[in-house]
């Protein structure tokens, strides 16, 4: 090994971008007992090492970790680096709006990453997810397993949420998945939704509710429209997405091989080709490792080739 080559600490996370998501996730990552080491790194240096004093004061409550503001140098040896910077979704403006000022952004991150010779998982966060997961992908030349987008996992927590509350039992025995883009053009696969393996329509049933069309149609649409209305009220989200990223790195770093719905390149599946999407696939130590087929109706599979095209769209808009 030469004096030069990277080291991967096995124990350590980056964040890069201490905006609201940023500093919420390395909050929920401080108090997930994974990682012993946390560098903060953001454009605004002061930001960063504000938000590293502040989480750090409740180390004392929780498991050691060290947690400090840094530069690109800091982040070589990390397991993950989580990137959340990027310009904020203002009220009333789409995901993809964000398209031109991200891809700007992560044109000056991913090369500053790649040339700490960087051995990790990177885990795309920042907004859109999908677009940028290709662009990072893009941009390092890294196996497709090593990056990452946080996807449709808060959308699917959102769903599995609303129907736990729609039916009155608990969320985590609730098995349903948004596919696709996270954004606009998501996909509520009710296909293959069940509660603890019972058929989601014959569950509803059994709890009084007969208008499954109707019923499935509201929740959807309230699942997808969940960002905006958080934007309207607060400004912002960053809660929840926090926790997504958590989970995310609990099953990287502990090679829990749990099937979460991230971004990843679509390689021919349903007919689609070179565009990032969100669909159930199986994470562990290398990142992800492959996709989790899954019931889909003819509907649905015509609804996510939709949903590619228009990621394709814009994506060609965008490097045009």
């Amino acid at each position: 090994m030469s004096k030069n080559e990277v080291v991967m600490n096995p124990r350590k996370v980056a964040v890069v971008g201490c905006g609201f998501v940023g500093s919420a996730s390395a909050f929920a990552l401080m108090q997930s007992g994974l990682f012993s080491e946390m560098v903060l790194i953001d454009a605004n240096f002061e930001k960063a090492e504000g938000e590293a004093f502040d989480i750090s004061h409740g180390v004392p409550f929780t498991r050691p970790i060290k947690i400090y503001a840094g530069d690109y140098d800091d982040l070589a040896d990390a397991a993950i680096v989580v990137i959340t910077a990027g310009a904020a979704q203002k009220p009333g403006e789409t995901r993809l709006d964000l398209v031109h000022k991200n891809i700007n952004i992560f044109k000056s991150i991913i090369p500053e990453i790649v040339k700490r010779d960087f051995q990790g998982i990177l885990l795309i966060v920042a907004n859109p997810v999908d677009i940028l997961t290709y662009t990072a992908l893009k941009l390092s030349g890294y196996a497709p397993n090593r990056v990452i987008g946080s996807g449709t996992v808060l959308d699917t927590a959102r769903l599995k949420e609303r129907l736990g509350e729609h039916l009155e039992v608990d969320s985590r025995s609730v098995h349903a998945f948004i596919v696709g883009e996270h954004g606009d053009s998501e996909i509520a696969a009710w296909s293959s939704a069940n509660v603890s393996g019972i058929p989601l329509h014959d569950f509803c049933e059994m709890r009084g509710h007969h208008d499954h069309e109707g019923a499935t149609a509201e929740i959807a649409e309230k699942v997808k429209n969940s960002a905006y209305e958080i934007i309207q009220r607060k400004g912002a989200t960053y809660y929840g997405i926090a926790m997504s990223v958590k989970r995310i790195c609990e099953a990287i770093i502990r090679d829990e091989r749990s099937i979460l719905p991230i971004s990843t390149m679509m390689d021919g599946e349903y007919g689609i080709k070179d565009v990032v999407l969100s669909m159930p696939s199986i994470v562990g130590a290398e990142g992800f490792i492959s996709k989790v087929p899954i019931s889909l109706s003819e509907d649905e599979i015509k609804a996510l080739n939709k949903s590619a095209e228009t990621l394709k769209s814009v994506l060609e808009e965008a490097l045009e």
